[in-house]
């Protein structure tokens, strides 16, 4: 397993954000995440890559207990996620912007081979014409491959992506689900938040749900479909669920 979460939960002050959340995710898997807005998604990110501390439970990453460690750690251990609000280095060039990922990921690069790395990324995410480009010129599908391609560039094991679809139009979501699948292709495991309900369904091997902090369903795309606590859980919206059943198909 390259992650393991046992028992978390995370308290701001009063607020129960996350309650026991305990789940292991193979090598190589794409676990969608999903629930509704308050769920806890994010804050479970956010926990599991260093910027929250739990407030019980553990994180194993790689056979290692990393419960107490921050983000650089965890970026320097294989560990890479993308923002719901990107968060590009606007006044940087998209080259610049990648090779930061380089630099101060996994395998800590100098510039010249940084450089080289971005170059790579950008061309394997569809972005090398944009290269030389202010950050801050790019539209929301390019900013949100964009942080996609700095993740990638500091060679993560685990990466975990936070409504990458998000703000999309049907070609761009397409786009962006083929380049989900080709990182996995390349060994890289991930955790994926995400709304859209078809893409999700259609790219995950699992699925686990959240639901004011609380795991309410795991397993296969059409299992949790099927689930009564799901359909619930997004207040019992029957449209939401023929398009979670279609999802499955």
């Amino acid at each position: 397993m390259i992650l393991q979460i046992q028992g978390v939960s995370k308290n701001f002050g009063g607020l129960q954000a996350l309650q026991n959340v305990t789940f292991d995710l193979p090598e190589g898997q794409i676990l969608g995440l999903i629930g509704p807005n308050g769920a806890g998604k994010t804050t479970l990110f956010n926990v599991i890559n260093g910027v929250y501390l739990p407030s019980k439970g553990r994180i194993i990453f790689q056979g290692e207990d990393v419960t107490h460690r921050n983000t650089t750690y965890m970026a320097h251990k294989g560990l890479a996620r993308t923002h719901q609000i990107v968060k590009p280095l606007n006044d940087m060039t998209v080259l610049e912007n990648v090779m930061v990922g380089a630099c101060f990921g996994r395998e800590g690069h100098g510039l010249a081979q940084a450089r080289k790395i971005a170059h790579e990324v950008l061309e394997f995410i569809g972005l090398s014409e944009r290269a030389d480009q202010l950050a801050s010129s790019l539209n929301v599908a390019q900013k949100k491959r964009l942080e996609m391609a700095r993740a990638l560039a500091s060679r993560p094991y685990l990466l975990l992506l936070d409504e990458v679809l998000a703000g999309l139009n049907p070609s761009e979501i397409d786009h962006m689900v083929d380049v989900v699948k080709r990182i996995r292709e390349q060994g890289i495991t991930i955790i994926m938040i995400e709304h859209v309900m078809h893409a999700i369904m259609n790219v995950s091997d699992r699925i686990l749900v959240l639901d004011y902090g609380q795991q309410i369903a795991e397993g296969s795309p059409e299992e949790v479909s099927n689930n009564p606590k799901v359909i619930e859980a997004y207040l019992g919206d029957p449209k939401l669920a023929q398009r979670l059943m279609e999802g499955a198909e």
